[in-house]
């Protein structure tokens, strides 16, 4: 399977936080692990990004940003990820000082090796913050296309409710022009009307989260008929509080509905899950079936950005899953 929606800073386990500070001669304003840890209970969005902003001092150095990197391919690996399309915040970086070059450099040094090391294709996305201004936005922009950096696409995240698509017209546009691909958080905490927008305003060819398209039937149509990628993130949902129970979760309507959704961990380390997590989960919950859970992860592929050749692999590596785990079922 694919992993599609994915936020390098979210992967930053609470073990790394303490090695990075220690390294760097950082003081945390956490005592212990299991203070950290318990400050990972979040009433919305708002309360999970101030935690997450904060966190993020302890990244400072290429090998900072390159060890966290490859933690999470490993862990990906081993939960059955073959490709991964990783978002990075660049602007949370260079705000608070750290050279875009050391952030870059060292998230891309370890997708490099990643095919190699843990047999996971990989490609990187410059995501921007919609709670900062555009202008912000297309600065730092020029700047990665100036260095030629090893971006595939571009999105849009952080503080959803009251940062609209229609903000961000001349950013999606300059990497329309630049020949990026182009992707947006929409449909979360925002209204449907905000997943309408980022396709029609902003040219997006997939779409993350996007559960409340449910609330606009007529959006559901549209979905389903052109086959617009949904990168849903259950246990983020519930985290965040989205939805209030996994059992509440719209995922298996949205399956019946006929819509191309994926299923994704957005930020592990504090979402109590990665992407195999949030199979098991909703397995246990929903009685998801083999059926459903390689139809699932074809979509994953499928609506990724990788090359055919590399879908046609891995979609040939599903139906021998699919295969083999209904002969052991029957």
């Amino acid at each position: 399977m694919a992993e599609l929606h994915l936020h390098i800073e979210g992967t930053l386990q609470p073990e790394l936080i303490f090695a990075l500070a220690e390294r760097n001669g950082i003081e945390l304003p956490y005592v212990d692990l299991d203070e950290l840890r318990s400050r990972y209970e979040f009433t919305d969005l708002q309360s999970f990004l101030d935690l997450y902003y904060a966190n993020m001092a302890v990244l400072r150095t290429e090998q900072d940003f390159a060890d966290m990197t490859r933690a999470y391919l490993a862990r990906a690996a081993s939960g059955g990820v073959r490709h991964v399309e990783v978002m990075m915040d660049a602007q949370a970086h260079v705000s608070r000082g750290v050279p875009l070059e050391t952030c870059v450099n060292g998230v891309a040094s370890a997708l490099a090796t990643s095919e190699r090391e843990f047999g996971v294709s990989t490609l990187l996305i410059a995501a921007f913050l919609r709670d900062l201004p555009e202008d912000d936005a297309l600065e730092v922009l020029e700047q990665l296309l100036a260095m030629n950096a090893p971006i595939a696409g571009i999105g849009l995240d952080s503080a959803e409710v009251g940062n609209p698509p229609s903000k961000f017209v001349r950013l999606y546009q300059r990497a329309a022009e630049a020949g990026l691909h182009r992707i947006a958080h929409a449909g979360e905490e925002g209204p449907a009307s905000y997943i309408t927008d980022s396709l029609d305003l902003l040219g997006v060819e997939r779409i993350d989260h996007g559960i409340r398209c449910m609330e606009d039937p007529a959006l559901v149509q549209r979905l389903a008929k052109e086959q617009i990628p949904l990168t849903v993130c259950p246990l983020s949902n519930v985290r965040l509080r989205a939805v209030e129970t996994l059992a509440d979760h719209p995922l298996p309507a949205m399956l019946a509905a006929g819509l191309n959704v994926s299923v994704n961990s957005d930020d592990p380390a504090y979402f109590g899950g990665y992407v195999d997590d949030n199979f098991v989960q909703l397995t246990a919950v929903h009685g998801l079936t083999t059926a459903q859970r390689s139809a699932l992860a074809a979509n994953s592929i499928r609506s990724s950005f990788a090359s055919e050749a590399r879908k046609a692999e891995l979609l040939g590596e599903v139906r021998a899953w699919e295969a083999a785990a209904g002969s052991i079922s029957g």
